[in-house]
């Protein structure tokens, strides 16, 4: 008797990549509550897609500081970088999100990781409240 054969694997499942997509999308456009319910139902809080893009980091970079709040209290790591070295912190100091900005550093997020970190791009923008804040000024 043969082993069954299975036409898809689990990273190639098109129910899961669908799954995946449509997580992602709630990260970038902020549904929190949504979002929130899928990672408690089993979704990795630190699920990254083909960037290494984290839904802390989508959720960041796009402004939701609620989703970037929930996502934090499921157990999403604050200092995990995307393929290219960006912090979620980083990220939201690029983009000017302050309730981002703060949800993170209370959250535990390191403002001298990844490259640039949030401390270059705070220096790099001339942002002296949020190098005070990161304790660089």
């Amino acid at each position: 008797m043969s082993e069954p054969t299975h036409d898809t694997e689990p990273a190639h499942d098109p129910e899961l990549l669908q799954l995946a997509a449509k997580v992602f999308d709630l990260a970038r456009q902020g549904g929190t509550d949504t979002l929130a319910a899928y990672v408690d139902a089993g979704v990795p809080v630190n699920l990254t897609n083909d960037k290494g893009d984290s839904l802390l980091m989508l959720a960041a970079y796009h402004g939701h500081a609620d989703a970037v709040t929930a996502l934090l209290q499921r157990g999403a790591d604050p200092n995990r970088a995307n393929d290219r070295g960006q912090t979620p912190l980083a990220g939201a100091v690029f983009k000017g999100e302050d309730a981002v900005i703060q949800a993170l550093v209370d959250g535990g997020a390191d403002p001298t990781a990844g490259t640039p970190s949030a401390v270059d791009t705070a220096r790099m923008f001339g942002k002296d409240e949020l190098l005070k804040l990161f304790g660089a000024a």
